[in-house]
């Protein structure tokens, strides 16, 4: 190995890191980072999801966790070098975790490091060698097999053997979440009130299918099989979903409604009221996760005449597809992903929208996406490159949310100028463009709560086309066969679908448990940017999301396939730990100035 390769600098900085480490001395450790530098950690120092910025902060990291949690054996495992930074691969351990991480070096100090737990040190999952032996042979062999044992453990769920863990929301997001703690050995149970697994997707309008690409989607555990389509379409992902939940064994119940949740008065957990395929039932789980998508509860705007309006009137969560609207006027209020996909869809059926767009919106085509912004993580070419997709999901997860403009900024320049033409043909249509606040782009939208963004997949065509007819403005008031906008303009309507987004995810919590729960918790998602919906202060993480919330034992767990499969592993050891009766001291827990 050459004396100055990217291997034996990055193996320099980290054998000086760990030294300062031993010597228990934080502030030797905290000036071998720059500055400007950034620790994030993924529960494997701080059983939470946090990101320490600058010298100072990485010290007070430090000083505020058990020195036993401090990173050991800390061992590069790889290095390369680009425009004269230095990314290494590393390994560590603690008292608690194995872990795995990736730093970056500039000027030859730290500048963003990376620390995420990849399993418990005395609990590991049973797989590979360690995988069960699955029958009993000769003289061991007893008369009960598997599905009688698998049958025996359903019956007894939720009646004499209660789930150390309540998952509530049976999408991809629990049943990941729910594959996580079979795999770890925690009794977990998944409700969710549709009629099977999947339902969730197929439910939803014709021509739904997914906007992010197969790469990008895997579940925990089992990926899709490689003919599968770059976008899923909905059923299809619904039949996955429900296969999924049989192959992983996950206790999974189905018409099952959480109807109220209160904190047990004798314990820690708590006292749970459900209905199950219409009969009354009580759980009393340990831990709480509502996994109810990045979403809360439809937000339904309020207008004058709505009452008086003669045609259906429906959320775009509930938007049945276009089939029986041949030859109508929709009117569709909103200029997101769903609105388009609900316009591309009416005019694939004869209906005749008119998308009201009343702030601009983020458009980038799913192409260019996957070219630019995507594609050298997850894609062929990046499987062909060795980047399987755990690699892919934390060399994502080792760019700081504070500096990912930074790295997202010359992408979304390239893909403006690349498609120049294409956003033409949107501006001369009259379409209000934007690229975010500061030109970052759709993840940073995505992640700040900013609405109005489109990857697109073929509704931006029909804009550009008069296809779907735009109008522009807020919305006045409703009559009875019309929309009318704030400067008058007056929309012919026999329906109207209301693509106007969702609540904060904490509203499921005022909803099932009471709105004290929910202020106590403070929203969830969203950084602290300051910048459009997104008020500060600053964060440095997806607020309340995967990790603990102020309320004990109550968990937030969402997002898109990609967060809600990397995101799940943090949650499932934080836990794992609890269930086995680890010591878990949270550092930083969100504080009262969070209740937004």
């Amino acid at each position: 190995m050459a004396e100055n390769s990217p291997e034996v600098q990055a193996q320099a900085w980290l054998s000086k890191l760990q030294q300062a480490l031993e010597a228990d001395d934080s502030a030797a450790a905290a000036q071998l980072f720059g500055e400007e530098s950034y620790w994030r950690d993924l529960t494997a120092l701080t059983w939470n999801l946090h990101t320490a910025e600058g010298r100072d902060g990485i010290q007070s990291m430090l000083l505020g966790i058990d020195s036993g949690a401090w990173p050991r054996n800390l061992q590069v495992t790889g290095a390369s070098e680009a425009d004269g930074i230095i990314e290494a691969w590393y390994t560590f351990e603690n008292n608690a975790m194995q872990g795995k991480g990736l730093f970056r070096l500039r000027d030859s100090l730290g500048w963003t490091m990376l620390s995420t737990a990849q399993s418990l040190r005395d609990f590991p999952e049973p797989s590979g060698p360690r995988r069960t032996l699955g029958a009993d042979h000769g003289a061991a062999m007893v008369s009960e097999n598997w599905l009688d044992r698998r049958k025996k453990a359903q019956q007894s769920l939720g009646v004499t053997e209660q789930p150390y863990v309540l998952v509530i929301g049976g999408g991809q997001g629990g049943i990941g979440l729910g594959a996580r703690l079979k795999r770890m050995g925690v009794p977990a149970l998944i409700i969710d009130k549709h009629p099977k697994p999947g339902d969730q997707w197929r439910s939803r309008y014709h021509s739904l299918a997914l906007h992010d690409p197969v790469w990008y989607d895997h579940m925990p555990y089992i990926e899709f099989p490689d003919h599968w389509p770059v976008f899923t379409p909905k059923d299809k992902m619904g039949d996955w979903l429900e296969c999924y939940t049989k192959l992983m064994e996950l206790d999974y119940w189905s018409l099952t409604e959480a109807v109220s949740a209160r904190k047990d008065p004798e314990s820690e957990g708590w006292i749970v009221q459900v209905l199950r395929d219409g009969q009354p039932l009580t759980l009393r789980p340990t831990h709480l996760v509502m996994a109810t998508g990045m979403s809360g509860i439809p937000n339904l705007p309020q207008y004058p005449g709505q009452e008086i309006f003669a045609g259906e009137q429906n959320h775009s969560s509930t938007h049945p597809g276009g089939e029986s609207y041949r030859g109508k006027n929709v009117v569709v209020i909103g200029a997101n992903n769903s609105a388009h996909d609900i316009c591309a869809d009416l005019v694939h059926n004869g209906a005749k929208p008119v998308m009201v767009q009343r702030s601009s919106t983020h458009i980038v085509r799913s192409e260019s996406l996957m070219k630019t912004v995507l594609g050298p993580l997850y894609s062929e070419e990046a499987l062909a490159n060795g980047i399987d997709t755990d690699t892919a999901d934390l060399i994502f997860a080792s760019i700081p949310y504070k500096v990912l403009p930074e790295f997202h900024k010359p992408a979304f320049a390239q893909i403006r100028e690349d498609d120049a033409q294409f956003y033409q043909s949107l501006t001369d249509a009259g379409f209000d463009l934007d690229f975010g606040d500061d030109d970052s782009g759709l993840f940073l939208k995505y992640l700040r709560r900013g609405s109005g963004y489109y990857i697109n997949i073929g509704a931006s065509e029909l804009v550009a086309d008069g296809s779907i007819a735009l109008a522009k403005g807020e919305v006045s008031h409703l009559t009875e066969h019309s929309v009318v906008l704030a400067d008058g303009t007056e929309l012919p309507a026999d329906a109207v679908v209301y693509a106007t987004g969702y609540g904060s995810m904490n509203g499921w919590a005022a909803q099932l448990i009471s709105q004290e729960v929910a202020d106590e918790v403070g929203k969830c998602w969203g950084l602290g940017s300051g910048t459009t919906k997104d008020p500060g202060p600053w964060e440095g993480e997806l607020r309340n999301m995967w990790k603990p919330t102020r309320v004990k034992n109550l968990w937030f767990h969402g997002g898109n396939l990609h967060q809600s499969r990397h995101y799940s592993k943090y949650l499932g050891l934080q836990l794992k730990a609890r269930y086995e009766g680890l010591d878990t001291p949270v550092y930083a827990l969100a504080e009262s100035f969070h209740r937004l």
